[in-house]
């Protein structure tokens, strides 16, 4: 009992480490290649703690043979636009200047339905006020209106308040 005690505690802070290691992202911004290296820690780390018949190392080296995998992905990544695009994909624009586009959604395997959804957890339910509606490589769509329909900033506040005081 204790042995299998000790073991997870040990497991526990291995797999912290490594994904401490691997950078600082949430679950919703993971890359494809980063869900599969957590998917696969938590299954590594997860026989040893259940079998003490296995040796300890028999799950420590899996585990930091992919986190070795990850960071050279990962640092690869950064030097090559290919590789980068071969690992994690390239955003896909979903809706140029108020049109959808459906080949784009039909590769991407993107229904209307969840693009309208995302488009109004967005706060943008009007398809015509979008300039770019943009699928991110983690799944995410952004969003960006059409200059009439973007919400008034600062800046232009003061612009205005500056113009009208000047006259």
């Amino acid at each position: 009992m204790a042995i299998s005690f000790l073991r997870t505690i040990v497991l526990y802070f291995i797999v912290i480490v490594g994904l401490r290691i691997m950078g600082k992202r949430q679950i919703g911004e993971l890359q494809p290649s980063e869900l599969v290296v957590t998917i696969m820690l938590a299954d590594l780390a997860s026989i040893p703690m259940q079998s003490t018949g296995i040796p300890l190392v028999s799950g420590i080296i899996p585990i930091f043979t992919l986190i070795t995998l990850e960071v050279l992905v990962s640092y690869i990544s950064l030097k090559s636009k290919k590789f980068s695009e071969i690992v994690s994909g390239k955003p896909s624009v979903l809706i140029s200047n108020g049109v959808i586009n459906k080949e784009e959604m039909k590769k991407s395997r993107f229904n209307n339905e969840d693009l309208l959804e995302d488009l109004r957890l967005g706060g943008c339910p009007n398809v015509q006020d979008i300039q770019y509606a943009i699928l991110e490589t983690n799944g995410q769509l952004s969003i960006m209106l059409k200059k009439d329909n973007q919400p008034l900033t600062l800046k232009e506040a003061s612009k205005m308040l500056n113009k009208k005081g000047g006259k």
